[in-house]
């Protein structure tokens, strides 16, 4: 299963903001995930974060095969993404709003509002082998030295 290809290949351009429709409604609002449809891949794992305490944050890991579909379904937060050469962070604030996050891209969420959940649509089920936890392993998997 180890890809290591992925992250020589992968960029945070790669990586997207995807605004879902929106179906305004006078008793409320409706958005829609669908596996291929909305986001370009079949959902096998759905998680959320919350309740996460002021000043912490999640993730600092990257992926070898797994795609996520990242939403704050209540509150705010920001990702950082890293490719070993750029960094962006993107606020996600508004719950039709998501970001898209491929393989070999390093994330980390903070910056939590008070009420904030982290929504997560994953291509895959949990498989601790897949995960690079180690920023020092992630920058020898896309080949890249940053100076120290």
């Amino acid at each position: 299963m180890v890809e290591t290809n992925l992250h020589k290949s992968s960029n945070i351009n790669q990586c997207q903001v995807i605004e879902l429709d929106k179906h305004h409604h006078e008793n409320g609002n409706l958005s829609v995930v669908e596996s291929g449809v909305q986001i370009p891949f079949d959902i096998k794992r759905v998680y959320y974060l919350y309740d996460v305490p002021g000043g912490e944050e999640r993730g600092g890991h990257s992926h070898k095969q797994l795609k996520q579909f990242i939403l704050a379904i209540s509150g705010s937060f920001d990702v950082i993404i890293d490719d070993g050469v750029n960094q962006r962070t993107v606020t996600l604030n508004r719950p039709y709003k998501g970001l898209l996050i491929v393989p070999g891209i390093w994330r980390v969420i903070n910056n939590f509002s008070s009420g904030a959940v982290c929504f997560v649509m994953a291509s895959e089920h949990y498989d601790e082998a897949d995960y690079v936890r180690d920023y020092d392993e992630f920058l020898t998997l896309t080949s890249i030295k940053r100076e120290k």
